[in-house]
């Protein structure tokens, strides 16, 4: 019977457990307690409170927002178990449960979040303590707290009261207990109304009862020698995982209005907060259309999320006209350039917002951006209805404009009150490097294999006439291990592999191994030359790339040529044949892909091939351009 008692009486005192709350906005690193439970109110889910990391956090974040992150809470709130860990080298930030949680690159404390389930032999603490004198949610006129230390299991722990000090030491400044903020100071600065998902109060006011001789702490326990250098708010470097180079058109037209220009930037803001803007991740720039197009800050004015959307709170309406189209050009011609910070590597993206229709035409500008490698995304709000499409300049103008029409690039919204709700499939779309389709152009997506005859009827001084012929194609490409690669092949009556697609990884690398190609000598076998090229150079080629055969000969080949030319086209490797002199201009046309007339030239002296570089590069990239867009 004993035995019963004493669990229940366990059970009641479980159950009775005062349990601190605590607002949203409070950060681990100002609990001086190791391990504690805590209440956590509703709509810790605002990106507003940041969540540094996944799993486990760097204790600068919002302890309620890393819950809602991980999954333990969800908006509505509750009780929550806090455990503090090592600090961690790097943190990983990510999109999880309605979060997005930020990187940051290394932190000194870690916390890790778990159900509310008091671990046995364990007294967690009814109130806590804080590293600075904010005290969110201490109760008025409170001049004492009592923390309860974890006991040992077999003992019986003892409250120790930490007593209010109003004149503080350095020494002991890190861990001051402070009172508790009136019921009137805390209702000044309560959580605003419940925004929509995806949007940001702008009510950043956040209680400070700061005082002279409090040294100011974000984590606690900093060594006295750090504290002149401690950054009190991390910067990220950006998500690792979402590296783009990203541009927003927006909307200044007349037509707009001043409250859906204000909504526009508050989705800019969002955007901005929700890609975790830095050097390593995401850049964003924004340009602002009316009658003509603006910069108003490119990718290398900004490079975290926090100067971003206060650069975006200043932008001012432009008025005039809606010419998205005039707009588009102006960002392929100007904005995705080396001095605008495009860095090269990472996708090309412009995002066009426009209120009701565009007042130009945007296909033309479109189809040149795409064909530069930009990625146009189309988020039109508030489209024609049926009276009003008379007005409209250019019907079907989205998927005439975005980079693929099958839906992937383009978002219809009925009303901008209703944009906010675009966030996150938006975010998640533009970090698909994978589905970023229209990175991937004529000059930066193929394995390029050059099939080159070092017949005796060549010549030593015509065969580096070749080579340069070749050097100034491979000029044209943007050459790396993961755009254009560039291999090449010489034959007479055998063949030689001289370098393949994995050998080289730079254009100057490339364009040296061609200066160090030796002339061979002997017979034309074009055929058996081009059955060689297929299974030593072609079948290493990287399946998402298009397979490019570029031949040049001087003369007919000793051997047939049908059969490997056809099994070229079976294995989807497009040809180009390039004859000399006395090539024929028949087998020329066999060998090519069809239609010979894009495929193959005939040139009547070496000294002329130069003059065919251009012709075949078109050739290619208008082939390339002609592909479907769904």
């Amino acid at each position: 019977m004993g035995t019963v008692v004493l669990t229940m009486k366990a059970s009641v005192i479980e159950m009775f457990l005062d349990v601190p709350q605590i607002n949203c906005d409070v950060k681990a690193g100002k609990i001086i307690n190791p391990e504690f439970i805590v209440k956590c109110p509703a709509g810790c889910q605002d990106p507003k409170y940041h969540v540094y990391g996944t799993d486990v956090y760097a204790s600068y974040s919002s302890v309620c927002g890393a819950a809602v992150h991980s999954g333990v809470l969800d908006n509505s709130g509750g009780k929550i178990l806090v455990r503090k860990v090592a600090g961690q080298s790097g943190y990983k930030g990510s999109y999880s449960n309605g979060v997005q949680s930020l990187s940051l690159p290394r932190w000194r404390e870690s916390f890790i979040v778990s159900e509310s389930k008091p671990q046995k032999g364990v007294t967690y603490p009814s109130a806590l303590t804080y590293s600075s004198s904010k005290s969110p949610a201490a109760k008025a006129g409170e001049t004492t707290k009592a923390y309860e230390r974890p006991s040992v299991p077999g003992t019986t722990p003892q409250p120790v009261t930490l007593t209010q000090v109003v004149a503080v030491t350095t020494a002991d400044a890190s861990h001051t207990t402070l009172p508790k903020p009136s019921p009137f100071a805390a209702s000044t600065a309560s959580s605003p109304r419940p925004q929509p998902a995806g949007h940001r109060s702008r009510e950043m006011g956040e209680m400070d009862f700061w005082k002279p001789g409090l040294v100011l702490l974000d984590a606690g326990f900093v060594p006295k020698e750090e504290l002149s250098t401690q950054s009190l708010e991390p910067v990220s470097l950006g998500d690792p995982n979402c590296k783009v180079d990203l541009s927003f058109l927006i909307d200044g037209s007349s037509s707009i209005g001043k409250r859906r220009f204000r909504i526009q930037k508050q989705f800019l803001a969002d955007v901005a907060q929700a890609l975790d803007i830095g050097p390593v991740g995401p850049l964003m720039g924004v340009v602002q259309y009316g009658d003509n197009p603006a910069t108003h800050f490119n990718l290398r004015t900004h490079t975290n999320s926090r100067d971003l959307k206060t650069a975006i709170e200043k932008i001012s309406q432009r008025g005039g006209l809606a010419n998205a189209g005039r707009a588009i050009s102006f960002v392929t011609k100007n904005f995705f350039s080396k001095a605008n910070g495009n860095r090269g590597g990472p996708p090309n993206v412009a995002v066009v917002l426009v209120d009701g229709w565009p007042t130009d035409k945007v296909e033309e500008a479109s189809r040149l951006a795409r064909e530069s490698g930009i990625n146009i995304f189309f988020i039109a709000i508030e489209g024609a209805v049926e009276n009003e499409k008379q007005y409209v300049l250019e019907p079907n103008f989205v998927n005439k404009a975005v980079c693929r029409t099958n839906g992937f690039y383009s978002f219809h919204v009925q009303s901008w009150f209703g944009l906010h709700k675009t966030l996150q499939p938006l975010v998640k779309r533009v970090c698909d490097a994978e589905r970023l389709a229209c990175s991937k152009t004529c000059l930066n997506s193929a394995d390029v294999g050059f099939v080159i005859d070092g017949s005796s009827s060549v010549g030593t001084g015509n065969f580096r006439t070749v080579l340069q012929f070749v050097a100034n194609l491979s000029r044209e490409f943007e050459i790396s291990d993961t755009d254009t690669r560039v291999g090449a092949v010489q034959y007479t009556y055998e063949q030689r592999l001289e370098f393949g697609f994995d050998r080289y990884s730079s254009k100057a690398d490339v364009l040296g191994a061609l200066k160090r190609v030796g002339y061979w000598s002997g017979g034309t076998s074009t055929g058996a030359a081009i059955h060689y090229a297929l299974e030593q150079l072609f079948k290493k080629s990287k399946p998402n790339k298009r397979k490019l055969m570029i031949l040049i000969t001087d003369g007919r080949s000793y051997d047939d040529v049908r059969i490997p030319a056809l099994a070229a086209h079976l294995k989807g490797v497009i040809t180009y044949a390039v004859g000399v002199a006395w090539a024929a201009q028949e087998e020329l046309e066999v060998i090519a892909t069809h239609p010979a007339r894009d495929h193959s030239f005939f040139v009547d002296d070496f000294d002329n091939l130069y003059q065919y570089v251009p012709r075949i590069i078109q050739n290619i990239c208008t082939e390339f351009n002609s592909q479907p867009r769904n």
